[in-house]
């Protein structure tokens, strides 16, 4: 077993010690995600090969050269510790410097896919899971997701158990059930408003004044990755969804997303949030989908509302400060 990490010890939880290698590797250390530069630097002087050491201080370096091979040899590679290790055979650190540095192992967050109100005892969850071949040939695999995956509701009659923890959401439905409300999520991202929807469904079935609910949902291909198809054409029918606007990103020569969706509709969304006080909710993968669809009700709010871009950025932030445009995002 080997101490906590100097670094880390004065975190609330420290993983359990004294421990074994296997045990802290398997359930506390994060082996899967690109190692940060600070990991590189350290590692570097077990390097017995004077230019494999000259390569990981390069990349922890501060030059806008090792810079770029960081972002190519590792993050764009998406090599792990394991596959750093494999392609730099004289690094050989000690394991227990190895194991101080490597950071703990993040909880995994996921939208909660239902409402409480409609689902009292259960939580559904959207997730995609994740495995891709990097450029170095290499199999990938997300962590939590396999790790569902691999769960069996009865295994050898056990009950698979999954520990889990629900953290109180800023993501919320308006208070008021009149309140229109303008959703946008592609992919895993339509998760948290399935639970929205069926919310104003139910809102509806009591016979309580319900505003326009808006969907915008995105996906590659229609017949391939459109989660939640039929749902969301029910809640259609049954009037808990007003208006569905898709985006197939690869159905057509020129690749559709959501935010084109939205400058097509743009007089509608203008009205939506403008006049009619409405709510914008954007969930989703951060990369760039958060990003455009910000930068698109920019573009709205200008031309509408007769504003400049410094104007607009204001608008849009005001809504924020109030709660009216809410994101939840991941990268």
């Amino acid at each position: 077993h080997f101490p906590s990490s100097r670094t880390e010890s004065n975190k609330k939880h420290p993983f359990p010690c004294p421990t074994t290698y296997r045990t802290a590797l398997t359930h506390y250390l994060d082996i899967t995600n690109p190692p940060r530069t600070n990991v590189l630097y350290e590692l570097a002087q077990y390097a017995s090969a004077a230019s494999e050491q000259e390569h990981l201080r390069k990349m922890a370096s501060s030059s806008a050269e090792g810079k770029a091979l960081y972002l190519s040899w590792v993050v764009e590679a998406r090599r792990n510790i394991l596959a750093i290790l494999q392609d730099t055979p004289s690094l050989r650190p000690p394991i227990d410097h190895l194991c101080e540095l490597l950071p703990r192992l993040q909880a995994r967050y996921y939208s909660i896919a239902s409402s409480s109100k409609v689902h009292s005892n259960s939580i559904h969850i959207c997730a995609v899971v994740v495995e891709y071949t990097t450029k170095t040939g290499r199999v990938n695999k997300g962590v939590a997701t396999n790790w569902l995956k691999s769960k069996q509701p009865m295994d050898n009659g056990h009950k698979s158990v999954v520990p889990m923890y629900v953290r109180k959401s800023q993501f919320r439905l308006p208070f008021k059930s009149s309140t229109p409300v303008l959703m946008i999520g592609p992919g895993t991202g339509v998760a948290p408003f399935i639970g929205f929807i069926q919310e104003r469904g139910l809102h509806k079935k009591q016979g309580k004044e319900v505003g326009e609910t808006v969907l915008y949902y995105g996906c590659r291909h229609e017949n391939e990755d459109y989660l939640y198809k039929e749902e969301l054409a029910n809640f259609l029918k049954e009037g808990a969804l007003t208006q569905l606007h898709v985006a197939f990103s690869r159905d057509q020569a020129q690749k559709v997303y959501v935010q084109h969706l939205l400058k097509k509709n743009k007089e509608s969304v203008w009205k939506l949030i403008h006049e009619d006080n409405g709510h914008i909710y954007v969930c989703g993968d951060a990369r760039n989908m958060a990003r455009d669809v910000q930068n698109t009700f920019y573009e709205i709010v200008a031309e509408f509302g007769k504003m400049d871009q410094p104007q607009a950025v204001d608008y849009i932030k005001k809504l924020m400060t109030k709660g009216r445009y809410s994101l939840d995002i991941w990268s």
